[in-house]
Order: C-alpha cells, then structure tokens, then sequence
C-alpha cells in the first residue's frame, strides 16, 4: 500500500450525529435499524487521508482489512504487461472497494486514489464479526458486491460494443446516478474530478479521442463540462445517447 502524504487519524467510533457514509450507501437499499447503525458506528476505523494518485491496494497484496471512501474518488484498474493502466469502475464515497478481500484472500486488482480521498480501514475480524451478529448488514454488504460485479458486466459491454460518443456518456450518466444516490448530486450537476487521461484508461480511447468525443457531447448541447464540474442539459437525450438503464445499478427508482 502506498504511505506517501498519508495522515493517520485513528477512531474508535463514529461520531452518531453524523450518517457515516456506509450507513449512507447500504440506506439506498433499505433503512437500517437502530441496532444496526449503532453496531456500525461502533466498529474500530483506521481513518486515513490518502492524497491523489496514490495507491491504496494493490493486485496480489493479502490484506486483512477493507476500506471504505469517507470522501473522493478512487478507481479499481489492472496493469498489463506492458505497463498499460485499464481502469474497471471508479468508487465513490460509500463504496467498500475491496469489500471481496474478506472472503478471498488474494486482491487481483489494484484500487489506487483518483482525487484525495479519505478513508476508513475495518479489520476483517471486525467486519466478520459485524455479519455474524447483524443478518441484515450482512446481507447488504454481499449484495453490494453482486452489485460490483453487475457494474463490471456492464462496463465490459460499455467498451466492447458501444461507439465512442455512447461509451462516454454511459459512463457520465452511471456516475451520476451513484453520486445522486449518496445525495452528491445537485439536478443533473455534480463534481467529475477525472482527467482525461483517467477517461482514456476507463473507456480503452486515445486522449486524443476522448478530447474529440467531449467536444462533440458540449456541441450537441448534452454536457456542459468546466474546471471539473459536470452538468448534464439534457438528461433523457444524454441516456439516450448512452444507452443507458440504470437497472444493473439496482438502486431505487427515486434514486435514478
């Protein structure tokens, strides 16, 4: 795991007058219990902050804890022989990452910061015995990694057989139906702090290419896309575009 620029804060439990961004992300499914948001916020956090372009985990680490994004975003990715970066889902504040590390013991993924993010490392001793005791939490957090893998099955249509322009939009309408979820979205407007470059490694395009297709989405009057800040213009011809269903997501209507 990279340590440059980390700051370690240690908690031993979340303040209860603040949602913790868990509680946050597993209420887009159900409302939680009392009982059941107390027994989160009294799991032991190691609470990092982890500046930008830094990695978190890597492929073939064997950890003994997960994580989740407090705030910023991050990207799960795999590196090719050659040294090439493909990014395979970017996470954001209430994801668990690496939530499969409690049951596999080798990552075969790498999760590195996109932006400054901070994050909160439970044991997996803590986590286990969290499920053991809290039927329902368990369930939500396995449904989020069905949830997971649903994204990835989507992304590699996404890739393999959407043309440039609906490749870019797709992702553009996914990222805002999961920032509105956990209540980061604003409309149709939220903060798309990922470059280019990182755009390239998610959607197998040249930069060159995504500059082109950016250029084309603002010139039909689908996206507005300034100093990182996205806003949507038109969100039924921007799904369009993009071919988008939020179904996979699973999310409640209200939320999408």
């Amino acid at each position: 795991m990279g340590t440059a620029n980390q700051k370690l804060i240690y908690v031993s439990a979340i303040n209860a007058r603040n949602t913790h961004p868990l509680i946050r992300k597993l209420e887009t499914v159900f409302p939680l219990s009392d009982e059941e948001r107390k027994a989160i916020l009294a799991l032991p956090i190691d609470q990092r902050v982890i500046e930008a372009h830094q990695d978190i985990v890597r492929e073939g680490d064997r950890p003994s804890r997960s994580f989740v994004i407090d705030d910023g975003v991050a990207c799960a990715f795999k590196m090719t022989g050659e040294g090439k970066r493909q990014i395979l889902a970017f996470h954001i504040t209430g994801d668990m990452p690496d939530l499969q590390s409690l049951h596999l013991q080798t990552l075969d993924i790498s999760i590195g910061t996109i932006t400054a993010c901070k994050v909160g490392f439970i044991q997996h001793e803590d986590l286990q015995r969290l499920c053991e005791r809290q039927a329902r939490v368990a369930a939500a957090l396995w449904r989020e990694t069905l949830i997971y893998a649903a994204m990835f099955r989507e992304w590699i249509t996404n890739i393999g057989r959407r043309q440039a322009l609906g490749r870019a939009a797709h992702f553009m309408c996914e990222y805002i139906v999961r920032a509105r979820a956990m209540g980061l979205v604003e409309d149709y407007s939220c903060e798309l702090p990922i470059t280019q470059e990182e755009l390239s490694d998610a959607m197998g395009l040249s930069i060159v290419h995504v500059n082109r297709v950016l250029h084309e989405l603002r010139k039909l009057g689908l996206i507005n896309l300034e100093s990182r800040h996205l806003t949507v213009l038109d969100w039924p011809r921007f799904q369009e575009v993009g071919d988008f269903d939020a179904g996979y997501l699973h999310l409640p209507k209200t939320a999408t």
